[in-house]
């Protein structure tokens, strides 16, 4: 079952950026804007934090798809465009004492503001929530169904196409479906490669 996931993984990662590659010279747009669209693929990897499960490490791996939903609102360096976002995470490894653990998930909310800016830099701040299914417990001793949820904060830069870093606190947790629930807490740094596109 193991291997099962890591190859699904991997090939689902292989088939969506050769499909991304192929089709990024016909998107029409550089920067988010409204009504428009983003695709990105990413990963991301960190270690836990005090607060939950200690000597833990995560690597993730996904693909996001994003709708711009705003112009942008509030005055000043505040101003910013509204997007709201789905990400896909069939790559999801958790480095345990006891073990090292495989899962896949997904993130149905993601709510993200990207500051309006006029250059080729833009920063974002980010509020996710999703869950995550694995093949051992997550801690050991509890659930192989968790719950996430994360806040980030982030950087675009924008070319030919967009490329993002941002360092984000991931809190994974099964939300008292088993007792007890330690939970983990991690800080991450993750990596985007992306295209925004649908209106020019």
């Amino acid at each position: 079952m193991t291997r099962s996931i890591r190859g699904t993984s991997s090939l689902f990662l292989l088939l969506v950026f050769t499909l991304f590659l192929a089709t990024s010279p016909t998107f029409a747009q550089d920067r988010p804007e409204s009504g428009g669209h983003e695709l990105q693929v990413w990963t991301g990897g960190g270690r836990s934090v005090p607060g939950g499960t200690k000597d833990t490490n995560v690597w993730n791996a996904g693909v996001r798809y994003g709708w711009i939903l705003t112009q942008p609102h509030l005055p000043g360096f505040l101003s910013g465009r509204f997007e709201l976002a789905v990400d896909a995470v069939p790559a999801f490894v958790v480095f345990q004492p006891a073990n090292t653990t495989y899962g896949a998930g997904v993130n149905p909310v993601g709510l993200r503001w990207i500051f309006a800016t006029r250059g080729h830099i833009a920063p974002y701040l980010e509020l996710n929530g999703g869950t995550l299914f694995t093949t051992h417990e997550v801690p050991r001793g509890t659930s192989t169904v968790n719950f996430t949820s994360g806040a980030a904060f982030g950087v675009y830069f924008f070319g030919d196409h967009a490329w993002s870093v941002d360092v984000r606190y991931l809190h994974i947790s099964n939300a008292g479906l088993t007792v007890p629930n330690p939970g983990v807490n991690t800080v991450q740094v993750r990596l985007g490669f992306g295209k925004f596109f649908g209106k020019k």
